[in-house]
């Protein structure tokens, strides 16, 4: 596998590269104007993108860090990339950044039908700890609310 890099998204190409991943990613992307009102929470939202040799934006991360909660709101590999470790990566970021803003807490959503991240996620300490029935749309899914103590959750301290 190449090296890759993780650092936070800062100029308009980093931020379509992230749209560019959400469109082949979700039925339901996110807008630039999302991602900007997002960007403008300085201190408590996040956007971090993992870059290959080839590939500026290979994939990315997006979380928000209030008092002690990491919420992280999404994670995408373009299709391409995908089985080959970057949303592990990518999430073991996020959690490190997370602790080291003193967050003990990490919650996510995840659709009942992704099999393969809620697998990931629990891989990694995540339980799965409520439903919220009809959350996603096109298609119509259930969310997969998923928690764990941040302290204890798998993390890379060398990412």
């Amino acid at each position: 596998m190449s090296p890759v890099i993780i650092e936070w998204a800062i100029t308009d190409a980093d931020l379509d590269g992230v749209m560019e991943v959400d469109k082949l990613s979700f039925s339901s992307p996110w807008t630039r104007p999302m991602y900007e009102a997002e960007l403008g929470q300085t201190g408590v939202a996040f956007v971090a993108v993992l870059r290959t040799p080839t590939i500026p934006v290979a994939g990315y991360c997006s979380f928000r860090v209030v008092v002690d909660e990491l919420h992280i709101n999404n994670v995408a590999v373009r299709p391409e990339c995908r089985r080959w470790g970057f949303g592990r990566q990518l999430i073991r970021f996020a959690l490190k950044e997370g602790r080291q803003r003193h967050a003990a807490h990490a919650f996510l959503e995840v659709r009942r039908l992704n099999e393969a991240a809620r697998r990931l996620y629990r891989g990694l300490g995540f339980s799965e700890v409520a439903v919220r029935r009809g959350y996603y749309a096109l298609p119509t899914d259930d969310a997969i609310v998923m928690t764990g103590d941040v302290r204890f959750i798998e993390s890379d301290t060398d990412t």
